[in-house]
């Protein structure tokens, strides 16, 4: 029994970890979506909040400092993408996309002119990064049959953006479900015209979404580049806006079935690591590239015949423009 639970246990806190970023975005990706405006830029938030925080977590030494830089870059780029889409009504899909190429190259460009590391940001020091946290009797608990081994193998050992990003679950489906804010956030995302009657400002409630979508992006990034890595590496981020954009579809823009989609794809990612070099009988080993691909192809899979019917918000993608 011992033999086979840790391997289950290994596979289970891997894919907690992969899983953080995922949750962080696609719940970023929620706020922003339920408002009405498409948000195709979790990914160049993502990745330009990894940036800044290993450029200010290596130049401070303080992984706190590397936090805020990321929050106020990655709110920094939600503002830029409401000013092109919500002030100006332009495409929304066009403004995203040029956020995410511009960071792209951006985000290396100056990593090499600053650091001299040909695009890379190595973050050095202890302080400089999220050490793991070892919640309270998880040694004492090992000994537990089954519960124990978890507590400590799974719950216990994470940082503390692991923890947030649990936190942020039933905090985000509390916002969005039990507050006044959350209420005219659906609102403004269903019926935009209904709520400018009402005397509440479409633009102004789209721009605090698109805050609050910055920040959890800004966690996301952040945890990428000093919390599970040690530092910024070109293209990181490796697709998880779009996964976590994906996720969110998936859970037809409803919290918890996003964070289980979320679970689903890191599951795969983890699994992927574990399954290179696997030889199977009559076939072979298995290509290392189509290994890779595996959470991208159960990503379309999942999308295109067994997510149902997702129906998005009614003005989602629309400009709102105020009639006279």
């Amino acid at each position: 029994m011992d033999g086979l639970l840790l391997p289950v246990l290994l596979l289970a806190d891997s894919t907690v970890r992969l899983a953080t970023p995922l949750v962080l975005a696609a719940m970023a990706g929620l706020f922003a979506e339920r408002s009405g405006v498409v948000d195709i830029a979790l990914e160049g938030k993502m990745l330009g909040a990894a940036f800044a925080a290993a450029a200010a977590a290596q130049a401070s030494g303080s992984a706190w400092v590397g936090l805020g830089a990321a929050l106020v870059t990655s709110v920094a780029l939600a503002m830029v993408h409401g000013f092109a889409s919500i002030t100006h009504r332009g495409d929304q899909v066009v403004s995203g996309m040029a956020i995410n190429i511009a960071v792209a190259g951006l985000g290396p460009t100056l990593a090499d002119a600053w650091f001299g590391q040909a695009g890379r940001v190595p973050v050095r020091g202890e302080s400089a990064r999220f050490a793991p946290i070892e919640l309270p009797f998880a040694e004492a608990a090992r000994g537990v049959p089954l519960i124990g081994p978890f507590y400590a193998e799974v719950v216990s050992g994470h940082n503390l953006l692991v923890y947030v990003a649990a936190f942020s679950v039933p905090l985000v489906a509390w916002v969005v479900y039990r507050t006044r804010f959350g209420l005219r956030l659906r609102a403004v995302g269903e019926s935009p015209a209904a709520v400018d009657t009402a005397g509440i400002s479409v633009e102004g409630m789209r721009y605090r979404a698109l805050m609050v979508t910055g920040l959890l992006c800004g966690a996301a990034g952040a945890y990428l580049s000093i919390a599970q890595n040690a530092g910024f590496l070109r293209d990181m981020t490796a697709g998880k806006g779009y996964l976590a954009l994906a996720a969110l579809i998936f859970g037809k823009w409803r919290p918890v079935p996003a964070v289980l989609a979320c679970l689903l794809f890191a599951f795969a990612d983890a699994a992927q690591a574990r399954l290179q070099g696997v030889v199977v009988p009559g076939i072979g080993q298995i290509p290392v590239q189509l290994i890779q691909a595996l959470p991208y192809l159960l990503t379309i899979l999942l999308l295109a015949g067994f997510v149902g019917r997702a129906i998005a918000p009614k003005a989602i993608g629309q400009p709102y423009v105020k009639e006279r």
